[in-house]
């Protein structure tokens, strides 16, 4: 305990823990910013009239990513992003960004099937109902039955950014020092990992229970705006 107070404390390992857990916060809320948003975009087109050919091509399209993405794991397809594909167009970017784009596209695919499901617990005639006074299937989607959809999987979206905060970990492949690579550098220093490893468990969960928190309150809001109406 000596030791890590130490390196924590006078050595200045509390700063580097601070810019870890930024790093550790921005990566899982980036990502699922990008996951909610494409992932909305696929549940959408999941779930559309496929009497075309073209919307039969977008469902292809999204069927792929959502096997690609659910079947194969978070670390390879960071590890793919950063060191291949990027060398591979030529293109240089910080490893906190890679991070935050691969997690949300990792994302995308699970936010979809929620979205998915929650688009097909909204009552079906409120859709048509939109599509009878005029509004386009989009405006109709967007302002009706996503809204609703989104309530709908509250909890689960809730799931998957605890799910986010803890796959985080895996940064340090890339480079990205995070809260976990962080207190390994504090660990490391003195070869004492007992109590690094538990203050950082005990970091992980503060962040969950945070977080499992405020989506109980939000919970609470929405059911309370429903009462009123």
């Amino acid at each position: 305990m000596k030791l890590f107070l130490e390196q924590f404390i006078t050595e200045g390992g509390y700063k580097t823990v601070l810019s870890g857990l930024l790093a550790t916060i921005e990566i899982a809320i980036g990502g699922l910013i990008i996951g909610i948003i494409l992932g909305t975009l696929i549940a959408i087109v999941r779930v559309m009239p496929k009497y075309k050919i073209f919307p039969r091509i977008l469902d292809g399209v999204c069927d792929v990513y959502v096997a690609l993405f659910r079947g194969t794991p978070m670390t390879v397809q960071l590890l793919i992003g950063y060191w291949v594909l990027l060398p591979a167009l030529g293109i240089s970017l910080d490893a906190v960004i890679v991070a935050i784009i691969m997690f949300g596209l990792n994302s995308a695919a699970y936010v979809s099937e929620m979205m998915r499901s929650g688009i097909q617990s909204v009552d079906i005639g409120q859709l048509e109902a939109a599509r009878a006074l005029g509004l386009p299937y989009s405006t109709a989607m967007m302002k009706i039955v996503i809204p609703q959809a989104i309530k709908n999987i509250l909890p689960t979206l809730g799931n998957e950014f605890i799910v986010l905060i803890k796959d985080t970990s895996i940064c340090s492949f890339i480079a990205v020092v995070d809260v976990t690579k962080a207190f390994k550098n504090i660990a490391d220093a003195n070869y004492e990992y007992v109590v690094p490893y538990l203050f950082l468990a005990a970091v992980y969960l503060v962040l969950v229970l945070g977080i499992t928190a405020l989506v109980k309150v939000m919970e609470r809001r929405l059911n309370k705006s429903d009462r009123k109406q």
